[in-house]
């Protein structure tokens, strides 16, 4: 059997699982969508938002990339931010990092990565660069790179609530609440590092006046 064909023999198996539990499952999941968060996660397989939440398909709206990354030309994670935000109305964005991260490691060296690589990996120098003081200081490795993995969450939250998609609904609705999480590979604990509340301040540079 093919890699592939036992993911769709598990897929039947999943599926005639949950009709055996709730019938009315996927009738309902079919005419309705209202999750109150958004997910923000690293594309690492090992961080499953809806496993290691414990929650149901409906419940977590989800986004991945490397490295958990808020960037503001990227369309993608911008159109996903809108729909959740705009239309489907959630209540908390997460962005949810993950110590032991490739991508945080990759940007903590000099290694050439090629360009498109090079280009994505940018954004975390840049998060150590803002941070350059508190991190030069320490001397474990796997401390920096633990405290890198923070930072960058924090940063991306604040990325986050630099859009006009999140001001205007901070502004017209008083949400949604932003949360920087780092999830633990070793214990499967999730470490709450951040936290923005709807209308939080932030650097007027980035403050728009007119939404």
């Amino acid at each position: 059997m093919k890699p592939y064909e036992k993911l769709l023999l598990e897929n039947k198996a999943w599926a005639r699982e949950m009709l055996e539990n709730d019938p009315a499952f996927f009738d309902r999941l079919a005419h309705l969508q209202t999750p109150e968060f958004l997910w923000i996660g690293c594309s690492d397989s090992r961080v499953p938002a809806n496993e290691i939440t414990n929650t149901q398909p409906g419940e977590i709206f989800v986004h991945r990339n490397i490295a958990n990354m808020v960037i503001h030309t990227d369309v993608n994670l911008l159109s996903v931010l809108d729909y959740a935000v705009s239309y489907l109305k959630v209540k908390h964005v997460i962005v949810c990092g993950h110590y032991g991260c490739g991508g945080i490691k990759a940007a903590m060296t000099n290694h050439d990565y090629h360009q498109i690589l090079n280009m994505w990996l940018r954004n975390i120098k840049d998060v150590y660069r803002l941070h350059r003081e508190e991190l030069d200081v320490l001397t474990d490795e796997e401390n920096k790179f633990d405290r890198l993995v923070e930072l960058n969450v924090q940063e991306q939250v604040i990325h986050l609530a630099k859009t006009s998609i999140i001001q205007r609904a901070w502004k017209n609705e008083q949400r949604p609440q932003l949360h920087g999480w780092v999830y633990g590979l070793k214990d499967g604990i999730i470490n709450p590092v951040f936290e923005m509340a709807a209308g939080t301040p932030i650097d007027s540079l980035y403050e728009y006046d007119d939404l």
